[in-house]
């Protein structure tokens, strides 16, 4: 959701200037990470036991969960976000969502509610929904409207530090390689407001309307970073870096590269397979850097293709491989990318979450998983949410 940070990741300071008066006063330190940690921002939605529509209630959980630092409010009162401490594998991050979801869970269950992990919800209407009481929020639904106000969808962000900030642009850039294959496994919204989009993730579609949202440009630079921050300052279209939304985004305050573009997920054990995939990918780009060598890149106008087919067919997108314009099924290229991934999982200790990414489009993703429950079901859309709430298992 929009203007989620993990803010328990560094304890630096954010330094970027307020407002630069010229580009020679525009630079933007970045935090440095002396390896590559890990943190994860896992969005949920509360619904009503009952009625399994949306539930309004966060306020009510947040002020029993005496300002736990590892749950934080978000744009709407329906959404609860656990966050993790910085970690080192993604099986202490796991482990750290774990805990959280314990102590959460209760509180919720009590109120007469469940947690749920999805793009978007089934059949619940934006009208309905209320927003969280601060400024920045209000803010951000004055300047954006009836778009702002339609932002009813779930995330899951991943943070993993880097060392310099001339590494970030560059692996930003070469990880949108990437983009196809973490969405097409995290699609998770097929639904809206009771229809069936047709689309995979129809999440992916909705945020990037938002102004600074969607995909980053392909800077090379960490000057070049600079330079585009100071445009949007200058011309008012940000005052903080933490507005631009894109899908992938430096965090400098942070010292991280932060991964937006998961749908929300139902349950810890895909979540894993992805925080453990998206740290495999950062960590080989970083190596390869750091060994000299060139990281690919490809044209701005594939990588806007893949997402859309990755966003509309799912697992079943056939996206595009490079510059050279070469094609293969988004599933095929998971088979040789894991095998290929399998000596840097085991140097982060996460050769069994990697594993796991594969059981995925062998079993079905949650787009899919929903669709078929919907059939079942003769198109009872509430035993898709129940579906959704059996998956978040804690044990």
């Amino acid at each position: 959701m929009p203007g989620s940070g993990l803010r328990v990741v560094s304890s630096a300071p954010d330094s970027t200037p307020a407002r630069a008066s010229s580009r020679s006063e525009a630079r933007i330190e970045f935090a440095r990470s002396p390896r590559p940690t890990l943190g994860v921002e896992w969005e949920l939605a509360l619904v009503d036991a009952e009625t399994r529509d949306l539930s309004n209630e966060a306020n009510a959980v947040l002020s029993e969960l005496a300002e736990n630092p590892h749950v934080h409010k978000e744009l709407l009162r329906n959404t609860v976000e656990l966050v993790t401490g910085v970690c080192d594998t993604t099986g202490e991050a796991v482990e750290d969502l774990r805990q959280t979801l314990a102590v959460t869970r209760p509180i919720v269950h009590a109120r007469g509610m469940e947690l749920f992990g999805a793009g978007t919800h089934p059949f619940a209407r934006w009208s309905a929904q209320k927003l969280t009481d601060a400024p920045r929020y209000a803010e951000l639904i004055k300047r954006t409207q009836w778009w702002g106000r339609q932002m009813l969808i779930w995330g899951v962000h991943v943070h993993v530090g880097i060392s310099s900030a001339y590494k970030v642009m560059p692996i930003i850039s070469s990880l949108l390689q990437h983009y196809p294959h973490l969405l097409a496994l995290s699609a998770s919204s097929p639904w809206w407001e009771g229809h069936d989009t047709g689309y995979a993730s129809n999440r992916a579609m909705m945020f990037q309307q938002l102004p600074t949202a969607g995909l980053p440009f392909q800077f090379q630079t960490w000057e070049e970073f600079e330079g585009f921050v100071y445009d949007q300052k200058k011309t008012g279209i940000i005052d903080h870096t933490n507005e631009i939304r894109w899908d992938i985004r430096p965090s400098p305050h942070l010292g991280t590269i932060e991964v937006r573009v998961c749908d929300g997920v139902s349950n810890l054990r895909e979540l894993g397979a992805l925080v453990a995939l998206t740290h495999c990918l950062i960590v080989d780009l970083d190596r390869r850097l750091e060994a000299d060598e060139s990281l690919p890149t490809m044209p701005p106008w594939h990588v806007q293709e893949n997402k859309w087919r990755a966003a509309r067919y799912g697992l079943d997108a056939e996206i595009i491989l490079d510059a050279d314009s070469n094609e293969r099924l988004v599933t095929e290229d998971l088979d040789e990318l894991l095998n290929r991934l399998e000596p840097v999982a085991a140097r982060l200790h996460c050769a069994d979450e990697l594993a796991a990414v594969a059981d995925i489009y062998r079993t079905g993703a949650s787009y899919q998983r929903q669709r078929r429950v919907a059939e079942e079901h003769d198109g009872d859309l509430r035993a898709v949410v129940d579906a959704l709430v059996d998956e978040l298992d804690i044990s």
